[in-house]
């Protein structure tokens, strides 16, 4: 297990989460009205804006690419959250609840990390940072898909595992933002 690698990636989730807790003081759980394909396609739009800005090296937007794979984060942590919760109960959620489910589905995609990176090594460093916005585009193409196929598949993960995985390839990009320079 990699220490840098660990102290690094609560670093940049803990960056997700101040930012998330400081959206639900300015506008409560307004995203509990949102079901999960509403969820999705926001996280899309974000992955293709990081696509053009890499692609073209300039944006005309104040929101930056760093800026954008925090809100991949966070938009991932709220769709698992809304995945639990449904959207047929009660939209007001405490603050507080909602910052222990940010929590527990942190710590769930981070413990996916440390099994991954136990197998993979970590690989993800050596990756090129367009190559993490082509995986979560990818994952986001096979969400789409699952949930368009009403969340039936035949042999592959389902939506959740997608959600995850995305969780850990944004939080991968924001640590080589921050810390690699790249």
């Amino acid at each position: 297990m990699n220490e840098l690698t660990i102290r690094q990636y609560d670093g940049v989730l803990a960056a997700c989460r101040e930012i998330f807790a400081v959206k639900m003081r300015d506008y409560g759980t307004a995203w509990r009205i949102l079901r999960t394909p509403s969820l999705t396609d926001p996280i899309y739009i974000k992955a293709q804006c990081i696509r053009s800005i890499e692609e073209k090296g300039v944006a005309h937007v104040n929101e930056g690419i760093r800026e954008e794979f925090i809100g991949i984060v966070n938009y991932s942590i709220i769709a698992l959250i809304q995945m639990e919760l449904g959207t047929e109960t009660e939209l007001a959620l405490d603050p507080a609840r909602g910052e222990e489910l940010y929590r527990n589905y942190g710590e769930r995609a981070k413990e996916l990390m440390l099994r991954k990176n136990h197998d993979y090594g970590e690989a993800w460093r050596n990756m090129r940072g367009s190559s993490l916005t082509d995986i979560i585009l990818m994952k986001l193409m096979r969400i789409k898909q699952i949930e368009d196929n009403l969340g039936r598949t035949f042999i592959s993960e389902g939506v959740d595992a997608n959600y995850y995985d995305i969780i850990n390839y944004a939080l991968f990009a924001l640590i080589k933002i921050d810390h690699e320079g790249t």
